[in-house]
């Protein structure tokens, strides 16, 4: 038995989205009222009865989602920030108290990720052992909002303002890397896998060690690129070239393989627009004139960390 589970903090974001549908809902100025309500309604009633419906209805939502967010229903309302010389004032009286809630996420985490899940009396459990790392962030997320309204003095209704707002901004962007992962467990299923490691057998030398390593590396980047999702690609791309080449080929250590393959992957998510929730978002909250200027600013920093991989994992992942 469990007390704390991880569908709490599912039922917690979704109570977030219901509350922006409503806040829309009772917009009458919103340019795309019914329809933006609806995406955030039906959004956060899937994380909320996510667990108990049938997965045919979680795909009927996802399906509707898509639909609504493609005809251009999902749009910001005329929610905007305080004026700035309002917020430079606060900024200032504040000082850096501002990131202690930032930093109390992560030391919450890490904490929680070491202790929860080892307090138990008998057969109940605090947390479930599986699950504790995402609990210990959620728990993180939620001190982290009860210590900025400590320091700031802001109303208990300032979170669901501010995170209506802030979720208006990223819109249909939110849930892509959700949409994303799924799609690539769709191509591991389907054997895409099976036909990538074909097609590098047959174009690359990858009887050199080096060889194998450089194409699971470039291969990780270039599929995040195209699907806009590490974890998209590392179904595919550790399935067809990893596992079989530098594992079983070469007897390559999988946990380094995977570990360093999967920042290579990150690497291709610096790259790509389809990250929009990393790399577009970024770009509009700051107002920026040209979309891709995140993109553009991080290219460097992500050829040099690739070509990095590709050398650390060629020294590491035949050694040990």
């Amino acid at each position: 038995m469990t007390l704390i589970t991880l569908e709490w903090f599912y039922a917690l974001a979704g109570a977030i989205m219901l509350g922006v549908a409503l806040r829309i809902a009772r917009d009458a100025g919103h340019p795309r009222r019914a329809g933006s309500a609806a995406f955030w309604a039906l959004l956060g009633l899937v994380f909320v009865t996510g667990k108990w419906i049938p997965a045919a209805w979680a795909g009927l939502a996802v399906v509707i989602l898509a639909v609504l967010a493609a005809t251009g229903q999902v749009v910001r309302s005329g929610e905007r920030e305080r004026p700035k010389p309002e917020r430079e004032a606060e900024a200032a009286r504040l000082g850096n108290r501002l990131f202690w809630p930032a930093l109390l996420v992560p030391a919450v985490t890490v904490l929680g990720s070491l202790t929860l899940g080892r307090i138990a009396i008998g057969r109940v459990h605090l947390v479930d052992p599986k699950q504790v790392t995402l609990i210990a962030l959620g728990c993180g997320a939620v001190a982290a909002m009860a210590l900025a309204l400590r320091f700031t003095r802001a109303p208990v209704s300032a979170p669901m303002a501010e995170g209506s707002r802030l979720l208006q901004t990223l819109g249909w962007s939110l849930v892509l890397p959700q949409l994303l992962a799924a799609l690539g467990l769709v191509f591991a299923q389907s054997g895409v896998g099976e036909v990538v490691a074909g097609l590098v057998a047959q174009v690359l030398p990858t009887q050199f060690p080096f060889v194998a390593v450089a194409a699971y590396c470039l291969g990780m980047a270039l599929f995040t690129i195209c699907l806009g999702n590490a974890f998209a690609a590392f179904a595919v791309i550790t399935g067809g070239i990893g596992l079989p080449l530098i594992v079983q080929r070469h007897g390559g250590d999988p946990a380094i393989m995977a570990a360093i393959g999967m920042l290579s992957g990150y690497c291709g998510t610096l790259l790509t627009p389809l990250a929009a929730n990393f790399n577009l978002v970024p770009a509009l909250l700051l107002d920026l004139p040209d979309r891709n200027a995140v993109i553009k600013a991080q290219l460097p920093v992500a050829l040099v960390l690739l070509a990095a991989n590709v050398l650390l994992m060629w020294l590491l992942v035949y050694r040990f």
